[in-house]
């Protein structure tokens, strides 16, 4: 989405798969009640029993199994996409900054700042001319081919669609004397508000990491690290 006159780009969750998966979710219900009667019966048979859900479901009348199951999976296709969305961020790219705005909070880059802009799995990110990352963000590829337009149409250098920095990540083992215990004690920490699904407390050490001159990124269900070109002082992303 673009402003009238052109001076900025939005980037979100197309509105083509938010279609998509609520279609996806009413046919799936549609059909569910169909075939929910046969499926009870052949878990009463096979494991002696069914999920209550299934069974409540089984119960209904074919006219009126149809309509309820068609909601909830219209229900069910809804909850998807507004979890969908919470994960993935909106992206607004212009000629002078780029925000970001994911789960209530808004992060400005300037323009100036910028020296690369990639994917990473499942990742966007922002460098500078020191591989410090401004951003690494969760983005989904269904954002992928808008937000390569996007940057391409203002100029910024698109890096594409791999960390070119890809062979100087490590796996993080804790103790390495590669790092020092500052920041082991930051992934250690960052590692715990994962696990506890903190999202706050893991950012809050991934720019106390970043401070420390280290990138990280979570990969095979365990954390990985870098060395930037230089510690971060302060925070660039607002000057």
């Amino acid at each position: 989405m673009s402003d009238p006159e052109g001076h900025e780009e939005t980037v979100r969750f197309p509105r083509a798969w938010r279609c998509l998966v609520l279609s996806a979710g009413a046919v799936l219900g549609f059909g569910a009640a169909f075939v929910v009667g046969p499926v009870v019966d052949g878990l009463v048979r096979v494991a002696d029993g069914a999920p209550a859900p299934l069974r409540i479901a089984a119960q209904l009348p074919l006219g009126w199994a149809v309509p309820v199951l068609t909601i909830t999976g219209l229900v069910l296709g809804a909850w998807i996409v507004r979890e969908w969305e919470r994960e993935n961020p909106v992206v607004t790219v212009g000629g002078e900054e780029v925000v970001v705005r994911r789960a209530g909070v808004s992060l400005r880059v300037g323009r100036g700042l910028v020296d690369g802009v990639f994917t990473d799995g499942h990742d966007l990110v922002l460098v500078d001319r020191e591989t410090v990352e401004l951003v690494r963000v969760h983005a989904d590829r269904v954002l992928v081919s808008g937000l390569r337009q996007a940057f391409q149409r203002f100029g910024y250098p698109w890096r594409g669609e791999a960390d070119p920095h890809e062979a100087a990540f490590a796996a993080w083992v804790d103790r390495d004397p590669a790092l020092g215990e500052q920041a082991h004690a930051l992934l250690r920490a960052r590692h715990r508000a994962l696990a506890d699904k903190q999202a706050g407390a893991a950012d809050d050490a991934r720019d106390a990491l970043r401070d420390l001159g280290v990138a990280v990124r979570d990969r095979r269900g365990g954390q990985q690290y870098r060395r930037t070109s230089r510690p971060r002082q302060g925070d660039p992303r607002h000057r």
